[in-house]
C-alpha cells in the first residue's frame, strides 16, 4: 500500500450511519471506534427495524480478508490470554449462525488449540440435533447443534469453558437462551461470551450478572467495542414506515452494471480430504492445521484461473476489445457509486479512493498497450453459513497477489435489508436471488449486499457442495446475478462434509423380574440376565471339572447338576439359619449404613449373581426398614477370567449415574472377583464405556480382608450358601457361551421354575429381616466404629491362599476356595478333594462336614487358619482318579497320600 493510502485510510469521511441517524433519531453511544466498526441500516423486521452493519465481519459490507479474520483472531487471543494456555486448550468454541460462523471460527483460530463449532439452520439427514436454542429478535430464529462427535459440548464437564461467538451483543437474550440450554445439559463452572461490539443497555447487564449468579457459573465479556444504541420512541413504527416508503420507489434488486454479461468459469480447489468445509459438524486444531497447509494451492489455483479468463485474454469471450472498453466503462461508472467508498471506518473510505485512482492509471496504460490487464479488484463471495472456507481462501489470495490486485471479501445472507444509495447508508445496492441450497424453511429470496455497482473486475463465489443445485445456476440465480455486474465471475465448489454415521447403540435389553424370572417380587431386583430356560446347559459335575481343568472348556460355559438336598441337609440348614438370622441382620444392618453414609443418600445396589443376590435384597429391605428408602436393586454377572457383562453395565449407565452404583456380593474367599471386577471395570472404560464405576464390593463378611466395605470380616457360616438356586430366587448360576451371548445380549441364567417346591429364598429372606429390630442399636454402634476404623484391605486371606496351595502341592489358586461360602460351593458343584477346618471351628461347619461325608470328603483340621475353613478342588482331575461319581478313592489316591501323589503326577 502506497504512503498516500496508508494516510488516508484514516480520514473519516462520511459515517454509514448518518442516513439513518437523521430520519429516525437513532444514534451510537459510546467510544469513536463504533463510527468505525458500524454503519447503519433498516430492515423489514416487526420487532426490531434497525440493523447495526459491521465493517469488519464481512458479511454485508465487503472487506479485506486480513481485516476480517484479523478482527477475529485477536478477540481469541484475548481469550487465551484470559483463560491461560492450559484452560485455553481445553476450551470450546460455538459460534452463531448464519452471521457469526466466520468470526467464531477466527475467534477458534486465535484460541489455537481449541475445537470449533457453529449453530447451523440448515438441517443435515442423518444427523440428530445435539440440542438447539432460539435467537429472539432474528427473522429466523432456530439454531440447531449439529456435532459429529457428540461429546464435543460435552468439553469435559464442569472443568471445560464454553466460549460463545456472535457479532454483536444486543440485548444478551440469545445468549442466555443458548447457555440456559446447554448449561442443563452440560453444566459447566465458566463461560466467555465474545463480540466485535457490545451494545447492551445497563438492564441487560445485570440481567446477565444476576442470570450467571443463578446458574453458580462465572460468565466473563470480551469485545472490541461498547456503546448504546440510542432510541426515540415510536422508532420501530417510524422505521417501517421509512422501509415501506424506500420499497416503493426503490428496485427490488440492482439493475445490471455491464452490458454484457460476464461468462462463469468453474475453478477446481482440490478441498484437502478429511478437511470439513466449515464449523457445522466441528472443526477441530488438526482441521485448522491441515487447512492451512492447502490454502496457498488452492488460493494459486484461482489466481491461475483469474488471469486466464479475465476479460480480453483470449477471444473465446466473443467480445473483443471493444467489449471490454463497453463493460469498463460499465463499471468505472458504477465505481463512482461504490459503496466501499462511502462507508467512513479507516479500512474502507479513502483507501478505496486511493486504489481505484492506481487502478485508473494501470487501466490506462493497458488501453495505450491494446489489451486490458488482469484483475485488480477481487471479491471472493461466501455463502450464508460458508463464511470460514471463502474467508480463508480470500486471506490466502490476498497474500499471494499483493500488490497487484485489491481482494474483498463478504457473503451471502438470509437476512432482507432495505438499499438505499446514498454515501451515509450502510447498504448501498442488494441482488435478490431464489435460496438454491434446498433450504429446509422452503423456498425464498436471498441477498448479496454491497456487491452491485462495487467496481469488481471478478468476483470468485465460494459455495458448498450442498448448494451447488440447478438453481445457482438458473437465469434469475445467485450466479447470474453476479454475471450482471463484474467482468469476471468463478465458480469454487468447497465439497460439504459429510459426517461420519453414527452407528445407533443397540436397543439394550430390559431387566428379567419375577414371577416371570425367579421367585423374588418384583420389586426386589432386577435380573440383568436373558433367559436360557429352555436350554440344555446341565452337565455332570465330574465331566465339568475334567474339561475345566484340561482347558477344554470354561467353567461358564455350563451349569452343573442342581443339587438336591437330603432332609437331613434341609433340617440342618432351617436350624443353621435360625441360629445365625441375627448375626446375618447385624451385617446386612452394618453393611447397608457404610454404604449409605459413603456413598448415599440414594445408591443403585447392583449385586453380583447369583451369591451376592440375597445380600443386595436384604440390604435393599434394611433401607426401606430403617430409611423409607426404595433403593433400585439389580443383578448382573461377572465371570472370573471373562470380566463383567459389558452390555449390563451399559445398561446401567443408561438409567443411573455409575458413580451411584454400588455393587455387593455375600462375602469374600480370596479376593478373586475382587481383583476381577476392578480389572473388568478398567478395561470396560478403556474400550470406550461409560466411565465413572466404583469397582470396590460391599459384602455381608470379608474374612478375607479384601475390601473396605463390609458387615463383618469374621468366616461365619451365611446359610444362603448352603444351598444353590433354591435359596437365590430359583436362579441358576450365569452363564456365557459365544452361540448364546452375542456382544448386545446380556449374560445368560436359568429359572428352575420345577424346583418352587423346594423354594426357601424368600424364607430366607424373612427370617433375617425379622430381626432388624433386634439389631438395629448393635448395627448403630458396629457402624460408628466401622466408619471411624482404619478398613483398608489386609489380602491375609491371598497370602493364606498362596500358601496353602504350595503346601497342599496344588500350585493354582483358583482351585483354593477358602471361607465357609466358598466351601460350601465346592463341596455343591465342584468336585472336591478335601477339606480343611480350623480346628474348634464348631457348629458353623455342621452343613460342611455333612456334605463333605455325603461325598466322601475328608474333613482334615488344622491350626493357624484364618478361615473357619478351605474347600480343596481336586487337582488335576479326571474321573479314573476319583472314579466316576466323583467320590474319594481310598488307597493310593491324592486323598490318601496327601500332595505327593499329585506332585509326581
Amino acid at each position: 500500500m502506497s504512503e498516500r493510502a496508508t494516510r488516508e485510510e484514516t480520514v473519516n469521511v462520511v459515517w454509514s450511519g448518518n442516513w439513518v441517524a437523521e430520519r429516525l433519531g437513532v444514534a451510537l453511544e459510546g467510544g469513536d471506534e463504533l463510527g468505525d466498526l458500524l454503519g447503519l441500516a433498516l430492515r423489514r423486521n416487526p420487532k426490531r427495524a434497525h440493523l447495526l452493519v459491521s465493517n469488519v465481519l464481512g458479511k454485508h459490507v465487503p472487506q479485506l480478508p486480513s481485516v476480517v479474520h484479523g478482527a477475529g483472531y485477536e478477540l481469541g487471543e484475548r481469550v487465551r490470554a484470559l483463560l491461560g494456555p492450559q484452560e485455553a486448550r481445553r476450551a470450546v468454541v460455538l459460534g452463531y449462525a448464519e452471521t457469526a460462523t466466520g468470526l467464531g471460527h477466527a475467534v477458534a483460530d486465535g484460541l489455537r488449540d481449541a475445537p470449533y463449532l457453529h449453530s447451523t439452520r440448515r438441517p443435515v439427514a442423518g444427523v440428530a440435533p445435539a440440542g438447539g436454542f432460539e435467537e429472539s429478535h432474528s427473522h429466523a430464529t432456530s439454531h440447531l447443534l449439529l456435532p459429529e462427535d457428540r461429546d464435543l459440548l460435552a468439553g469435559g464437564g464442569r472443568a471445560s469453558t464454553l466460549v460463545l461467538v456472535d457479532d454483536e451483543f444486543s440485548t444478551g437474550n440469545t445468549v442466555l437462551n443458548t447457555v440456559r440450554a446447554l448449561h442443563a445439559l452440560h453444566p459447566r463452572e465458566r463461560y466467555v461470551i465474545v463480540a466485535l461490539v457490545d451494545m447492551r443497555s445497563p438492564a441487560d447487564r445485570d440481567r446477565l450478572t444476576a442470570f450467571a449468579a443463578e446458574i453458580g457459573a462465572r460468565v466473563d465479556l470480551v469485545t472490541r467495542a461498547a456503546g448504546t444504541v440510542a432510541l426515540p420512541d415510536g422508532v420501530l413504527e417510524r422505521g417501517q414506515a421509512l422501509v415501506a416508503e424506500q420499497e416503493a420507489r426503490a428496485p427490488a434488486s440492482a439493475p445490471p452494471s455491464v452490458p454484457v454479461p460476464a461468462r462463469v468459469t468453474r475453478v477446481a480447489l482440490d478441498w484437502p480430504a478429511g478437511v470439513p468445509d466449515g464449523g457445522r459438524h466441528g472443526f477441530t486444531p488438526d482441521h485448522r492445521t491441515a487447512l492451512e497447509a492447502a490454502l496457498p494451492a488452492m488460493a494459486q489455483r484461482i489466481a491461475t484461473a483469474l488471469d486466464a479468463d479475465a476479460p480480453g485474454g483470449g477471444d473465446d469471450h466473443g467480445q473483443g476489445a471493444d467489449g471490454d472498453r463497453d463493460r469498463i466503462a460499465a463499471a468505472e461508472h458504477d465505481r463512482d457509486r461504490s459503496p466501499a467508498r462511502s462507508q467512513g471506518q479507516d479500512r474502507v473510505g479513502d483507501q478505496d479512493r486511493v486504489r481505484d485512482q492506481d487502478r485508473d492509471q494501470d487501466r490506462d496504460q493497458g488501453r495505450d498497450q491494446g489489451r486490458v490487464r488482469a484483475p485488480r479488484r477481487v471479491l471472493v463471495l461466501g455463502f450464508e453459513e460458508l463464511m470460514y472456507a471463502p474467508l480463508r481462501l480470500g486471506t490466502a489470495l490476498e497474500e499471494l497477489l499483493g500488490a497487484r490486485a485489491e481482494v474483498r471479501y463478504s457473503t451471502t445472507t438470509r437476512s432482507p435489508v432495505l438499499a438505499v444509495d446514498d454515501p451515509g447508508y450502510a447498504i448501498r445496492t442488494r441482488l435478490v436471488f431464489p435460496a438454491h441450497d434446498d433450504p429446509a424453511d422452503g423456498p425464498g429470496d436471498r441477498y448479496a449486499y454491497n456487491v452491485a455497482g462495487a467496481g469488481f473486475d471478478a468476483v470468485v463465489a465460494v459455495v458448498d457442495s450442498t448448494a451447488d443445485t440447478p438453481a445457482l445456476h438458473a437465469p434469475d440465480g445467485l450466479l447470474a446475478r453476479l454475471a450482471e455486474h463484474t467482468g469476471q465471475v468463478l465458480l469454487a465448489v468447497v465439497p460439504s462434509y459429510t459426517p461420519t454415521p453414527v452407528q445407533e447403540p443397540p436397543v439394550l435389553p430390559e431387566p428379567l423380574r419375577g414371577p416371570d424370572f425367579s421367585s423374588y417380587a418384583p420389586d426386589e431386583v432386577g435380573w440383568l440376565l436373558q433367559d436360557l430356560s429352555d436350554t440344555e446347559l446341565e452337565a455332570p459335575t465330574e465331566e465339568r471339572e475334567e474339561a475345566i481343568q484340561s482347558g477344554g472348556a470354561h467353567y461358564a460355559e455350563s451349569l452343573p447338576v442342581e443339587y438336591q438336598p437330603s432332609p437331613a441337609y434341609q433340617a440342618l440348614f432351617t436350624a443353621a439359619l435360625e441360629t445365625s438370622a441375627a448375626r446375618i441382620a447385624r451385617a446386612v444392618g452394618t453393611v447397608t449404613e457404610t454404604v449409605l453414609a459413603e456413598r448415599g443418600p440414594r445408591p443403585v445396589l447392583v449385586s453380583l449373581a447369583r451369591a451376592g443376590t440375597p445380600a443386595g435384597v436384604l440390604m435393599r429391605r434394611w433401607a426401606r426398614h430403617r430409611h423409607g428408602l426404595d433403593l433400585p436393586h439389580y443383578a448382573i454377572s461377572i465371570v472370573r477370567g471373562r470380566g463383567i457383562d459389558a452390555t449390563a453395565l451399559r445398561w446401567l449407565a443408561a438409567h443411573h449415574d455409575p458413580a451411584d452404583v454400588v455393587f455387593v456380593d455375600g462375602w469374600t474367599g480370596k479376593g478373586a472377583i475382587t481383583r476381577e471386577l476392578a480389572a473388568a471395570i478398567e478395561a470396560f472404560e478403556a474400550s470406550g464405556g461409560p466411565a465413572g464405576f466404583d469397582p470396590e464390593i460391599a459384602v455381608l463378611a470379608d474374612p478375607g480382608g479384601c475390601v473396605r466395605t463390609y458387615g463383618t470380616r469374621e468366616d461365619f457360616l451365611i446359610p444362603s450358601a448352603c444351598l444353590n438356586s433354591t435359596v437365590s430366587g430359583l436362579i441358576s448360576r450365569t452363564v456365557l457361551r459365544a452361540d448364546l451371548v452375542g456382544p448386545d445380549d446380556f449374560h445368560g441364567g436359568k429359572f428352575y421354575r420345577e424346583l418352587a417346591a423346594s423354594d426357601v429364598s424368600n424364607h430366607f429372606l424373612d427370617t433375617v429381616a425379622a430381626r432388624f429390630d433386634d439389631v438395629a442399636a448393635e448395627v448403630d454402634d458396629a457402624t460408628k466404629e466401622l466408619l471411624a476404623a482404619d478398613r483398608a484391605p489386609t489380602w491375609e486371606g491371598w497370602a493364606a491362599v498362596e500358601r496353602i496351595s504350595e503346601e497342599y502341592g496344588i500350585h493354582d489358586v483358583n482351585l483354593v476356595k477358602p471361607g465357609v461360602g466358598e466351601t460350601t460351593r465346592v463341596l455343591l458343584r465342584r468336585v472336591p478333594w478335601k477339606i480343611l477346618a480350623r480346628r474348634g471351628a464348631g457348629p458353623d461347619l455342621e452343613h460342611i462336614r455333612l456334605l463333605a461325608e455325603q461325598r466322601g470328603v475328608p474333613v482334615e483340621e488344622v491350626d493357624d487358619l484364618p478361615y473357619s475353613c478351605v474347600g480343596l478342588i481336586h487337582p488335576r482331575f479326571t474321573r479314573g482318579a476319583t472314579g466316576a461319581d466323583g467320590r474319594a478313592v481310598a488307597g493310593g489316591s491324592p486323598v490318601a497320600d496327601g500332595g505327593e501323589a499329585v506332585r509326581e503326577a
